[in-house]
């Protein structure tokens, strides 16, 4: 490593991830930098999801290596690395069973914090995510709609200060103004806390809102990776099928 050069939060390096005889993912090579939201955006059945579960050990790759803080995933202590990784996935995945505060605090309270410091942040990250905790905390979530049960998810991905958030379509279920509206609310987030951030979705509006670099996937492979300005003007085929689905204001650009 060069020296005085930090090391990326997140590298892929040749990877490659198979089920049974079919490939998932060929030869991926990317890194994440801290402070940086990367979008894979893919179809269906192009691998993102696949590569967003190896980054927390949940899937292990075939052949390559995939390291977290410079540590290969299958060095780290499963347990630790996945609460370094705040996780959120379509429709939050909320324990039914937990209140809202309950569900907010898990990992810190899975850590050993004081009870007091458990209750602090959960009233601070339902604040940041427009849940006043004294009329939220003490909800189910089946008493949510789909959008605070989603905002409930981000608060609890966020409870013990991960330094990465990985988000699988975490927006996908839900009406097109909610989603708009936790969209911003994401960024803000991500602004004000210096989040990185690692995402996965198939909408190349999403994609070009929130990243600050997208990778596009496709059957597997890496064919893309770069800035929107880069993006919007590529000629890959891939990509260019991602642009016709976009209105005329984006168009423009390319």
């Amino acid at each position: 490593m060069t020296e005085g050069r930090v090391s990326p939060l997140v590298s892929f390096r040749k990877v490659s991830a198979c089920l049974g005889q079919k490939v998932i993912l060929h030869d991926l090579s990317f890194d994440v930098e801290a402070g940086e939201t990367l979008v894979l955006l893919g179809r269906s059945g192009s691998g993102k999801t696949t590569a967003l579960k190896m980054v927390n050990g949940l899937l292990l790759p075939s052949a390559g290596e995939v390291s977290i803080e410079g540590i290969p995933t299958n060095a780290w202590d499963l347990i630790k690395l996945r609460r370094r990784t705040g996780y959120v996935i379509q429709d939050a995945g909320l324990f039914p069973h937990f209140t809202v505060g309950a569900n907010v605090g898990l990992v810190p309270r899975l850590e050993g914090w004081p009870s007091c410091d458990i209750g602090a942040r959960v009233e601070s990250l339902l604040t940041q995510v427009g849940l006043p905790p004294s009329q939220f905390a003490t909800r189910y979530p089946r008493e949510l709609s789909g959008g605070q049960r989603q905002r409930v998810g981000v608060a609890r991905a966020l409870a013990a200060d991960p330094p990465l958030l990985l988000m699988d379509e975490p927006f996908g279920a839900l009406d097109p103004v909610t989603r708009v509206e936790l969209q911003q609310q994401f960024l803000h987030l991500r602004d004000t806390l210096g989040k990185t951030a690692l995402l996965v979705t198939h909408d190349v509006r999403e994609a070009l809102l929130l990243a600050t670099r997208i990778g596009v996937l496709h059957e597997g492979r890496l064919v893309f990776l770069g800035g929107s300005a880069e993006f919007l003007k590529a000629d890959e085929q891939e990509v260019r099928a991602f642009h016709a689905c976009l209105e005329d204001k984006w168009k423009e650009t390319i």
